[in-house]
Order: C-alpha cells, then structure tokens, then sequence
C-alpha cells in the first residue's frame, strides 16, 4: 500500500501552525491494526449517502399545513395536513436516531485516534483509515447542517406535528402515544436536536467536549493536537498545487475545506483558549484566506460556520485583524 500519509515538517517555515503533509483521502485503506474500529465506523457511516439524498429532496408540507392552519374547521384539510406531516417527521426521526449512533462511533474513533500509546503523529502515520473516516464524519455533518438550515419546511413540519399531537391528546383525554412512532417523549428530544441551527455540529461538539471530560487520564493535548493537525493537513492540501494535482476527484477539494472548518470548531470547543487566540496550534488567518480564495457561493456556508458556530471568536484573545476576516 506504501506510506498513504506523508508527515514533512517544513523546515523553511519556522510556524507550528504549517504541518506539510499530504493525506490521500481519495484511497486510504484500513490496516489490519485499524481494521475492528473501522468495520465499527464503516456500518454506521454507510448511511451517510442516503440520508444526505433523502435531506436534499426534503419537500416538507407547507401546502397541506397552510391550507389546515387556514381552514381549522375544515376536517379534510386537517386529516390532510396530519397525513402528509406523520411520514416526514418519522424520517426526521430517523435523523435524530442516526445522529445517536454517530456520537457513538465518533467516541471510538477518539479513543483510537488519541490514546497515550503513540505520539499524534505516530497515529496520523499508522493510522490514515481512520483519520480518513473522522474527516468522513465531519464532511457528512456540515453537509447535512447546511442542507437543514437551508430548508425552514424542517422545522415547520415539525412544529406543526408537536401542536397537532398535542391537541389530539387533550381532545381524546387519553394517552395516545403508543399509537404513533413518534410520541410525545420521543419528540420532545428531537425539538431539543432541531432547534439548534446546526445539530449535528452540535453532537459533534458535544461528544468530542465529552471524550476530554470523561477521559481524564489522557491529556487534553491529545485530542487538540489531533485536531490542529488535522486542520493544518487540510489547509496545506488545498495551498500546495502539488497536493492538489494529487487529487483525482475535483470535489476532494471541497472534501478538505469541510473537514479543515469542522476540526477548527471541535477544536474552539474544546481547547481551553480555542482555535482564534494567538496561543493555539492553528493559522486562522491562513485558514480565512484559503476560503476566501474559493468561489464565493461554495464556502459562503463554511465561513458562516466559523462565524455562528466557534465558541471564542468573539474573546478578546482573538486578533482584531482575524475578526475583521471574519466580518
């Protein structure tokens, strides 16, 4: 297989924020080492494709709830409404429930990617697969955080649903929860996913914050170490047209500055100065000007990401100059 990930620190470039390394993330293969966490990983992050399709065609049903909402006294339109809304909101469960399963595997991938037994940059040279299905995962959660907040028919269904379920339960008197997939608990825990603007970036966060709480005896280093790096590789990647003529694919492009932004915000969550202060291990101002770099229209999301959904942009730690990038 020979060496898919090369680690050349670049002695012509006295930062610790420039890391030279080039990642084939189009063709890393497991080793027999990485093999039992990625076959872990790998059955969950098959579904990551069709769920992305099933998001994308996401039609929603404002029709029927404007027409139900307009007309209350019209039962039709409200068996309508309730006919169209049920179907939808158990596929948006199906969403809550992946994103249950990802926080699991994501906690697996961290064990293995930042334990005490090798150094961070012995795990980046032994263990590409698997560095290669973290940035998979970071990859999926902005695509479908993107395809979510630009699609209000989610939250509207699902608004519409609580009330509706609400009502038929007061009306009856009785407890009816047993009868639809979707019962009052269980949609109480998906408003509390759906009303974050980005919920898989959410869990994201949220697991990786946990894996450093719970994992006391490993040093938070070795999590924001893997991290840093991971965003520096991305970065350098995309910078280096050596790198780049490397890439098969013209979307693998795309691939990096997703998963370059999505390690900058675990990492600002759970880095105890975050990713913008002078003190941590990533070139921001860098990072700013190679999506600045890009068409505007493709990185427009990614940038807004680094606005709205970092932890210490607005610390006074933070340059005034990568405040201004940001603006």
């Amino acid at each position: 297989m020979g060496n898919l990930l090369r680690v050349l620190y670049n002695r012509g470039d006295d930062s610790p924020t420039r890391v030279d390394i080039f990642v084939d993330f189009e063709n890393a293969q497991a080793t027999p080492e990485e093999q039992p966490t990625w076959s872990r990983v790998d059955a969950v992050l098959k579904y990551t494709g069709g769920i992305l399709r099933e998001l994308h065609q996401y039609k929603g049903a404002s029709a029927e709830i404007r027409e139900a909402i307009s007309n209350p006294q019209n039962e039709f339109n409200q068996d309508r409404a309730w006919e169209a809304v049920v179907p939808l909101v158990s596929q948006l469960k199906k969403y809550h429930d992946f994103s249950i399963a990802l926080e699991m595997v994501v906690q697996q991938l961290l064990a293995a990617l930042c334990s005490n037994s090798m150094t961070p940059k012995q795990h980046l040279e032994s263990q590409q697969a698997l560095f290669k299905q973290f940035a998979e995962i970071l990859d999926f959660v902005l695509k479908f955080d993107d395809l979510k907040m630009t699609n209000p028919a989610i939250q509207n269904d699902f608004s519409y649903y609580r009330r509706t379920l609400s009502r038929m339960k007061m009306t009856s008197g009785e407890d009816i929860d047993s009868n639809f997939a979707v019962n009052n608990e269980t949609a109480n825990r998906m408003s509390l996913f759906y009303a974050h603007a980005t919920p898989m970036l959410k869990i994201l966060s949220d697991t990786t914050a946990k894996f450093v709480s719970d994992n006391k005896d490993l040093p938070v280093e070795n999590t924001t170490d893997c991290l840093s790096t991971m965003a520096s590789i991305c970065r350098v990647m995309i910078e280096n047209p050596n790198y780049r003529s490397k890439f098969q694919n013209e979307e693998t492009i795309m691939f990096c500055l997703r998963v370059m932004v999505g390690v900058i915000i675990l990492f600002d969550h759970v880095h105890p100065v975050g990713a913008f202060s002078r003190g941590s291990n990533i070139d921001m101002k860098s990072t700013i000007r190679v999506l600045k770099d890009q068409t505007p229209a493709k990185v427009e999301g990614l940038l807004n990401a680094l606005r709205y959904t970092t932890k210490h942009l607005n610390d006074e730690s933070t340059p005034r100059t990568t405040k201004s990038l940001l603006a």
